[in-house]
């Protein structure tokens, strides 16, 4: 089954739509949500970690290879459980001398340096090229799948849709985060934004969780029956049992 272009870009300018709305709102309410509600905005922006790509990287990895995917989550995880006073003596850093890059904390360090600093973004840079578009293949790949195209297919429309979302982002970004570079600035209808975009995330693994579970199986205990049937858990049965890698 696969739907029409137009139902998915409506629904992609429905939900773009919602989240204008809510950096909207977030940025221009005057007064501050309440402690608790601002612990679980903070929690839940977190999750921004959890781009699209994790939608196929992650997963499939999972799938692929069981628990390899897990060291990507427990360094961050290990960080901000064991050592949160290095993220809050970076934060106390920043305020101090006004940073609002990486390229100036590290330069700080280094009696501002503007060379290192240009150095610095200019890796940040370079590095960060992959990744995007690895975000903007995983959107293009739940595109293809959702309108019955293959998923490596890669042709024009698929080129549109890259671009069109690299706009959209790009002017969500400029518009609720670089607008104003202050490091005393909190960009809370930015991180209110990717809160509720960390709800739609988690309901939908959770959604799609249950749909295998009790819909495409009966429960648990019939889910893990079958995977141990499954030829390639057998196979890695095999291999830990003789010693093979």
């Amino acid at each position: 089954m696969s739907l029409s272009s137009g139902l998915i870009a409506a629904v992609a300018l429905a939900y773009m739509a919602i989240m204008f709305a809510i950096a909207f709102y977030g940025d221009r309410r005057s007064a501050p949500l309440p402690p608790r509600m601002r612990a679980w905005v903070y929690s839940l922006s977190l999750a921004v970690y959890c781009t699209s790509w994790t939608f196929f990287g992650a997963v499939g990895q999972a799938a692929e290879q069981l628990w390899s995917f897990l060291p990507i989550y427990l360094g961050p995880i290990l960080l901000l459980v064991g050592a949160p006073w290095v993220l809050q003596k970076m934060v106390m850093i920043s305020k101090q001398e006004n940073i609002t890059s990486i390229a100036d904390f590290i330069a700080a360090r280094y009696g501002k340096s503007q060379t290192l600093a240009v150095v610095v973004a200019l890796i940040c840079l370079v590095g960060v090229l992959p990744y995007i578009a690895l975000q903007l293949k995983g959107i293009v790949l739940g595109v293809n799948l959702l309108i019955g195209a293959g998923a490596d297919a890669m042709g024009t429309r698929a080129q549109d849709t890259a671009l069109i979302v690299s706009l959209v982002l790009a002017l969500f970004t400029i518009v609720f985060g670089t607008r104003n570079l202050d490091a005393t600035e909190h960009h809370r209808g930015m991180v209110l934004a990717i809160a509720f975009e960390s709800l739609v995330k988690l309901f939908a693994f959770l959604a799609v969780g249950a749909f295998v579970t009790y819909g495409l199986y009966d429960g648990f205990e019939d889910l893990f029956d079958q995977a141990m049937l499954a030829p390639a858990w057998s196979s890695t049965g095999r291999r830990r049992s003789t010693g093979h890698r």
